[in-house]
């Protein structure tokens, strides 16, 4: 199936997708997916004036309805209009950075979890064991794998787990959210407020995690995952000149941006990372041990 999109602003797309889920390759971005109406997998690519998008699976009309969403043209960079500064240069320099929404979101927040207390390596090694552990070959033309089949996650032992790269901690939180999947899925019908405050509710979520999540699922750009190693040093530098800040003080200096303070980090991650002092944490492989 297949769909083609005009695009009649401006658009960074591979900026655009680069922070969810999917995988960028030479031929375009990939997107395998369990979506409401079953699994699909959608591929995007940027045509002359538009935006093209073939799907397979019985999740391919799901996938091509919202391919404006993903590919974030449903949001609209031009309502924040931030005051002199850095922020105002970096927005004016870079127009076509718009924030997409997946509208899956177990999918967000199984990420999400992977990725909490641990390295960018740690996170990446947990996502690829699971998938290569609890999915199954996704629809189409390229050898991708689905992400996990909830039902698979909620039934499996520890055992299964640890070999995927995932201690018993994050283990026993995955197993509790995938018993919920359907639930958790919903979410995407409901205002963010709403689907925050649901989330933050679940054991084992916290707001870090409720943020990473919405930003993909729901596309949304004012959040802030407060509790992150990285984020707090990275804002506080970039706004003040100051190697070093904390999550109050991040908060304090993006507060004036609402409701665009994620569109605000996303920008200054272009400037990439605040100055590194000390030691840096080191990656583990718990299936060593």
């Amino acid at each position: 199936m297949i769909r083609t999109l005009p695009v009649e602003v401006l658009l960074d797309l591979r900026a655009t997708l680069r922070p969810l889920h999917g995988f960028i390759t030479t031929d375009g971005w990939w997107l395998p997916a369990r979506t409401p109406s079953g699994p699909g997998t959608l591929h995007v690519t940027r045509e002359s004036g538009g935006i093209h998008g073939e799907a397979w699976g019985s999740g391919a009309d799901w996938l091509l309805e919202r391919l404006g969403a993903l590919c974030g043209l449903e949001d609209d960079p031009t309502a924040f209009q931030p005051g002199p500064g850095i922020v105002a240069r970096l927005h004016h320099d870079h127009p076509g950075l718009r924030f997409a929404a997946t509208g899956l979101v177990f999918d967000a927040l199984l990420t999400a979890v992977c990725a909490q207390k641990v390295t960018g390596t740690e996170a990446a090694a947990a996502s690829r064991g699971l998938r290569r552990r609890f999915s199954e070959a996704a629809p189409g033309p390229r050898r991708l794998l689905l992400p996990p089949d909830p039902a698979l996650l909620a039934a499996a032992p520890y055992e299964d787990y640890h070999v995927a790269h995932i201690e018993r901690r994050r283990a026993l939180v995955i197993r509790g959210l995938a018993a919920r999947a359907r639930q958790i899925e919903a979410l995407s019908d409901l205002p963010v407020k709403e689907a925050v405050e649901i989330l933050g509710a679940l054991p084992g979520v916290g707001a870090w995690t409720v943020a990473k999540t919405i930003e993909v699922s729901h596309g949304d750009a004012d959040q802030v995952a407060v509790g992150d190693f990285h984020l707090k040093n990275l804002v506080v530098h970039h706004l003040t000149g100051r190697d070093r800040g904390s999550d109050e003080e991040m908060v304090e200096l993006l507060e004036p941006y609402r409701p665009h303070r994620g569109r605000v980090i996303r920008l200054l991650h272009l400037l990439g990372h605040a100055p590194a002092f000390g030691p840096r944490l080191a990656p583990r492989d718990i299936t060593r041990h």
